[in-house]
């Protein structure tokens, strides 16, 4: 990895306010998420590597990002409709996991697609105040903070970022921190 994409990645400052860390952190694994996907062709981010995990792929898994985002932010935190992939059923109530499913997806409109729901996700954090309490319904964390969801967010991308790092690296034996 060269110097000059070590440095596109910056960690909070250390005296920064509160907001200002929170989003630089979520930011920071956001553009790990897409650094793990560079160079990579779209047969291979399209491919399963762990058997009992046939949906984890590096497609599937920005696509599950981007759409979590979307559920938190526009649909927990503002009350959005409760649209999307994510939210779709079986016939007995049964998760489909429809927000991996990409197949068919270049992985260029996917990275894209989760970089434009950063940005409005990054709106929405920008336009409220971490106390304000979510305006969704329909499960109970909806009535969380923006601050917690901001964390939340955190770890769930951070989670996911681990996942990257070891599906890419079993892919092509790519790795690295950031």
């Amino acid at each position: 990895m060269s110097q000059a994409m070590r440095e596109e990645r910056q960690r909070p400052a250390f005296v920064a306010d509160e907001r200002t860390q929170l989003v630089g952190w979520l930011d920071l694994q956001r553009e790990i998420v897409r650094w793990k996907c560079d160079g990579l062709s779209d047969e291979d981010a399209h491919r399963a590597v762990i058997p009992t995990s046939p949906l984890m792929t590096v497609a599937g898994l920005v696509s599950h990002l981007r759409w979590t985002e979307h559920t938190w932010f526009e649909v927990a935190f503002l009350g959005g409709p409760i649209e999307g992939p994510q939210f779709a059923e079986g016939p007995n109530g049964e998760e489909l996991d429809n927000d991996w499913r990409v197949e068919g997806i270049p992985l260029a409109r996917v990275v894209e697609d989760y970089r434009l729901q950063c940005e409005r996700s990054n709106e929405v954090i920008a336009a409220h105040a971490l106390e304000q309490v979510g305006r969704g319904t329909g499960w109970p964390s909806a009535n969380a903070t923006l601050r917690w969801m901001l964390h939340h967010m955190l770890e769930e991308t951070a989670r996911h970022v681990g996942h990257l790092d070891i599906v890419r690296e079993l892919l092509d034996g790519r790795k690295g921190y950031y």
